[in-house]
């Protein structure tokens, strides 16, 4: 944050015009550097002055001379001109035109359904030759394969779901909620479980990661209760084959149930009252993920959820 509001007036202009003028000491030689007029120079000075509480430059006969406030500025202010260069032109950027590359990711299904498909069309798309390997997610993050660069990239459900470790970072990609699918016909007719009847029914269990534990039945627990599981299934699509003409419930994170399920054979329910909404992360280790590539991936995967309404 700037310490003074006058500070806000000034461009990059004001600034270039303060090192030229420190250096050459002439307001015609900056003119001409600069190829601005001497007026313009003039009122580049006037808002320095103005800024700064000081007259930085005397003008005497042997030229402009910096007076010690501006002596004092001079590196600090050249260092801003060369840092600001540096940020145009000196920060490489990765160029995914140029070569093949694989990214190694570590996800749960429901990356896979809702991100994955839109991320590898914009990659055809652009004709960028990109590769994406996908690691089905286990019980905690992969800490040492992100660590070493097994792993480009780790997506997991938050918020602290997961086990985090230090010399990780994590941004958000969206947040979603869980509703309760079941089949059209389903006998309860409201459109809201409250708690006993939602445990009072089967249940069927999708296990898009490999866990013994789940958002669901961990609220459960901390409210006393627990539901019967009458099915596991490796995905979300073979959980909702197991619906129709049954009165067994799927929970399933909305996006997914908004994707995948045909109107013309389920129906969906409000879950009890309190279950919590969840958030979908990525984490990277701050070494490997500070890589070029590395950083335009995450840039891509945010774009196609902001591009998709995801975010």
């Amino acid at each position: 944050m700037l310490n003074s509001n006058l500070l806000r007036k000034l461009d990059m202009q004001d600034l270039m015009v303060f090192v030229a003028v420190y250096e050459q000491s002439s307001v015609t030689e900056v003119s001409e550097t600069l190829c601005v007029s001497q007026s313009t120079v003039s009122y580049c000075l006037k808002k320095l002055r103005t800024s700064f509480e000081d007259e930085l430059f005397i003008n005497t006969r042997s030229g402009m001379r910096p007076t010690n406030k501006a002596t004092a500025m001079y590196s600090h202010v050249l260092n801003i001109l060369k840092t600001i260069n540096i940020c145009h032109s000196g920060i490489q950027t990765f160029d995914p035109t140029q070569k093949e590359i694989t990214f190694n990711i570590c996800a749960p299904e429901y990356f896979e359904l809702l991100i994955l498909p839109q991320l590898v069309k914009r990659f055809i798309g652009s004709r960028f030759p990109v590769i994406i390997n996908i690691t089905k997610f286990h019980k905690d993050i992969p800490v040492d394969e992100l660590m070493e660069g097994r792993f480009d990239l780790v997506v997991c459900f938050g918020p602290n779901f997961h086990r985090g470790a230090k010399g990780l970072r994590s941004q958000v990609l969206l947040e979603d909620e869980l509703v309760c699918v079941v089949d059209k016909d389903f006998s309860l007719p409201r459109e809201e479980f409250d708690l006993e009847a939602f445990v009072a029914c089967q249940h069927v269990f999708p296990t898009p990661w490999t866990s013994d534990t789940n958002m669901v039945d961990g609220w459960l627990a901390r409210q006393g209760y627990n539901r019967q599981i009458v099915a596991r299934a490796n995905s979300y699509v073979a959980a909702l084959n197991m619906i129709p003409g049954t009165d067994f419930i799927l929970t399933l994170p909305r996006r997914i149930q908004a994707l995948t399920c045909d109107e013309g054979k389920y129906s969906h329910r409000r879950p009890p009252v309190g279950l919590p909404n969840f958030t979908l992360d990525m984490m990277w280790s701050e070494k490997p993920g500070q890589d070029n590539a590395n950083i335009w991936f995450r840039e891509q995967i945010v774009k196609v959820c902001a591009e998709d309404g995801l975010l």
